[in-house]
């Protein structure tokens, strides 16, 4: 007895009041993001994916030029960049807003990580069920679920959004940080919706040089596993912009908050953009929403640092 009350309280205070849990999902998610850009950067796919298809990455890299198979890459290094954004805001929120008990940062946790545990269901709409994925999701939601449970307490002080001012640079640059994670959000919704049912876009199918109805000769399973991957980059973008876009409304302008949206947006507008170069897919109406993205995010997070730097 005495010993399991011992194990009781260690476990206690490793726990205590949640934001630990938080953080620990925080890195999983992080890891999840480098081991994702590790994987697309081998240009193999995982066992679970050979299996479905039934070939490999070098099999089918043998057709088209390898197109199929950078196309399908170019969406898993962005899904691993945006998983890596998802993290850092997660650790920021748990150390900074949610110790000093904003209610705000807790309903940010709650409603970004709805969005992107829900996102797993999208499955139901291409037909793939990602067994990795799915065990993923098994063994963070009750992770998460928990921590959410006990930083409840923690919902102490309301934080009202703050005023906008649009006569100075930090005022300006809120506004254009706000339009950006928005932005996020419908790009995501946008590419999750098409990954559960067109799958592609025209500008895909011309980079591929290819027809639904050759890729469909290559594997009738070939289409189901693009649009998984595409419907979970989606889902992992509702995620990410919701928790940035939390923080931009409610969170008090600071250093560590300034760092934690720098670090947020590289990881993944540095994947989502830095990819389509290295593939050659340069399409400017696929790329440019991303890279005017990416440009007004900048822009509105100098503004910002400019206007807290002159205050």
């Amino acid at each position: 007895m005495g010993e399991s009350a011992r194990d009781e309280g260690f476990l206690e205070r490793l726990i205590g009041d949640g934001r630990a849990l938080i953080k620990l999902l925080a890195l999983a998610l992080i890891g999840s993001g480098v081991f994702v850009l590790f994987q697309a950067a081998t240009g193999h796919f995982l066992p679970h994916d050979t299996a479905w298809l039934g070939m490999t990455a070098q099999q089918l890299c043998t057709s088209h030029g390898c197109r199929i198979v950078h196309f399908m890459m170019h969406d898993r290094v962005s899904f691993g960049g945006v998983l890596i954004a998802i993290g850092v805001m997660y650790l920021w929120l748990a150390e900074f807003p949610l110790r000093r008990g904003e209610t705000w940062a807790w309903w940010a946790l709650a409603a970004s990580a709805a969005a992107g545990f829900l996102s797993f269901l999208t499955y139901l709409g291409y037909g793939y069920l990602d067994t990795w994925h799915g065990a993923a999701t098994l063994a963070l939601l009750p992770l998460f679920a928990s921590a959410l449970y006990r930083t409840r307490a923690l919902r102490l002080n309301r934080v009202l959004i703050a005023p906008f001012d649009f006569r100075t640079r930090a005022g300006v640059g809120r506004m254009l940080l706000i339009a950006t994670t928005t932005g996020i959000i419908a790009a995501g919704l946008t590419i999750m919706t098409v990954g559960m049912t067109a799958v592609f876009v025209p500008q895909d199918l011309e980079f591929m040089r290819i027809t639904r109805a050759e890729l469909q000769q290559h594997s009738a399973r070939l289409i189901p596993l693009i649009a998984h991957d595409r419907a979970g980059f989606g889902g992992a973008l509702v995620s990410c912009g919701v928790a940035m876009l939390f923080a931009v409304l409610y969170g008090t302008p600071s250093r560590n908050l300034r760092q934690a949206l720098a670090i947020a947006g590289t990881a993944g507008f540095a994947t989502a953009v830095g990819i389509h170069p290295l593939i050659g897919y340069t399409n400017a109406t696929h790329l440019g929403p991303a890279v005017f993205g990416c440009v007004v995010f900048a822009i509105g997070l100098a503004l910002v640092q400019l206007g807290r730097v002159r205050a």
